[in-house]
């Protein structure tokens, strides 16, 4: 797949919440996923060690009121896009969450991820 191949189903496949299927079919076994500084895992290395931060985050929220996912910009091998989520989180309460997602492709593969918001 072209990286604008792969930017349109990742960003298809966000906006249906089918996160699932956007790692099994767009991830390298061996991507690194990189949060903010501060953050509860800053990195992962791997889809194993992802798979783990995607549970603990499901497991942190009490409710899901709604996300959106902005249309993506392709620039060589990389992809940009907004992602938005409104969720009620054990002991923290009611957070909207606005951040920039940031992606790169080799080989036809996402190889790394890195989000960008306010902690």
């Amino acid at each position: 797949m072209t990286t604008q191949e792969i930017a349109t189903r990742l960003v298809d496949l966000c906006r249906k919440g089918e996160f699932q299927t956007v790692y099994q079919e767009l991830y390298s076994p061996n991507c690194v996923s990189i949060e903010p500084k501060g953050s509860k895992i800053e990195v992962c290395n791997g889809l194993e060690e992802m798979a783990a931060k995607g549970k603990s985050w499901n497991e942190s929220m009490e409710e899901f009121h709604g996300s959106s996912v902005g249309d993506p910009i392709v620039a060589g091998d990389h992809i940009c896009m907004t992602m938005m989520m409104d969720a009620t989180f054990k002991g923290r309460g009611r957070e909207k969450m606005d951040e920039l997602c940031v992606y790169e492709v080799k080989d036809g593969k996402i190889v790394k991820e890195q989000f960008f918001y306010t902690m």
